[in-house]
């Protein structure tokens, strides 16, 4: 019996609600194992998208007619699930955009144009994606502020000692990936908290690749902001979310400014709506924010636990296989020690030519920096190939990709 089932983790049922995986390509099942991008959807939440097209399509906080007032009560219950999801005491922490990179975004222009200034420092890691890094970067251009990089070491774990001497009392902010989209390092997000706040400095965590993948509290770890996207955790493209502490969310201005964020307009000057409206100017996500407390309830109906032990029992399994070869170098951590995921490279090829490979017996992975060009660049490679696993992934696929790869170096050889 496999481990997974043991679990109570019936794979092959899960794989059902997710028609596209039966898709083939060259008579080639596809073996889906780019989830760290994009996961994908279950046939629940697509139907939650069309059930409020079919149904309920309104906009929120508008109209008085039944249309509106039942969308506007569905957008508003799926903040109240989210933050359930989360571990946020309420919807006035649960701010929706676009994406993970458009919450950093509004923590950095509503808080950071307004607080920093020379002399303050952001404190963030050598892991961080270029949604957090090119960010704060230019914020520190238009602030005179000071941004330092916490290393990586050559395993691949967080320098928490040198953390400790970049983190002053002159650090405003300290921003950390919950897990590394490409070494799969999970940051010991509680013990970065205390040495931020140790010295009065917020805290800012990246969840984009650890809320689909692990039980998340965002107040056990006791983080000011955190953010995360839909489409990596069973919901739909163009939602993402950014949790504040409320009292940190009141005291910031917005910036974006329009409709349904305003309480009260004059030829002079206006008021903000309460929130987390204050935040969500113009037409909000109304489809996505419904769809993603749909794909809460999918994950909370498998168990976080459950989808956390599978995904990294996998990732453990192909680090494992791909150890066997020693023209094949991993990046990141020790395999039982990672979240869903591996970054790796053949000897003599380069990671897009891998890709085109896999794709030909249709394996989709990433290949490429993964948006982390700066932690390439520190580890001596133009690119990497990432294989990333969730809760509908098998280890046929992960030996269907090792198979592949035997291929690509019989080919390259």
């Amino acid at each position: 019996m496999e481990q997974s089932e043991r679990d109570g983790l019936d794979v092959e049922r899960i794989r059902e609600d997710f028609p596209i995986l039966q898709r083939e390509f060259r008579g080639e099942q596809v073996a889906y194992l780019d989830n760290a991008a994009t996961s994908q959807t279950p046939d629940q939440v697509v139907d939650a998208i069309a059930h409020y097209y079919r149904h309920t399509n309104a906009n929120v906080h508008r109209g008085l007619h039944h249309l509106s007032q039942e969308a506007s009560v569905a957008y508003e219950e799926a903040h109240d699930r989210v933050a359930e999801f989360i571990g946020a005491e309420g919807r006035e922490e649960v701010v929706f955009g676009k994406n993970t990179t458009e919450a950093i975004n509004t923590v950095a222009y509503a808080w950071g144009l307004a607080e920093l200034g020379p002399g303050d420092e952001v404190v963030l890691t050598e892991m961080d994606h270029h949604a957090t890094l090119v960010t704060w970067q230019q914020i520190a251009k238009k602030t005179g502020a000071d941004v330092k990089f916490a290393r990586v070491d050559d395993e691949g774990y967080l320098d928490l000692d040198h953390l400790r001497e970049l983190v002053t009392d002159d650090t405003e902010l300290v921003g950390v990936p919950h897990v590394s989209n490409t070494l799969g390092t999970i940051a010991p997000v509680e013990e970065i908290g205390e040495i931020a706040h140790d010295h009065g400095a917020l805290y800012f965590v990246d969840g984009a690749q650890s809320v689909p993948h692990m039980p998340v509290d965002v107040q056990a770890m006791d983080a000011d902001f955190f953010a995360f996207s839909g489409h990596k955790m069973c919901g739909p493209t163009g939602i993402g979310v950014l949790y504040g502490k409320e009292h940190l969310l009141e005291e910031m201005q917005p910036y974006l400014y329009g409709g349904m964020m305003i309480e009260k307009v004059t030829f002079e000057d206006s008021t903000w709506h309460e929130l987390p409206w204050k935040f969500e100017a113009g037409t909000p996500p109304i489809a996505q924010g419904i769809a993603l407390a749909e794909a809460c309830d999918y994950l909370d109906d498998i168990g976080m636990e459950r989808v956390q032990r599978h995904g990294e029992r996998l990732a453990e399994y192909a680090h494992d296989r791909l150890s066997e070869f020693d023209d094949i170098t991993i990046l990141g951590p020790p395999a039982d020690d990672r979240a869903a995921l591996v970054s790796f490279n053949l000897d003599d090829v380069h990671a897009h030519d891998a890709s085109e490979i896999l794709n030909d017996y249709a394996v989709a992975v990433r290949a490429g920096d993964h948006c982390t060009q700066p932690l390439h660049d520190k580890l001596g490679v133009p690119a990497s190939t990432r294989a990333s696993f969730y809760v509908y992934n098998t280890k046929e696929e992960v030996d269907k990709l090792v198979a592949a790869l035997d291929d690509a170096r019989q080919l390259f050889a």
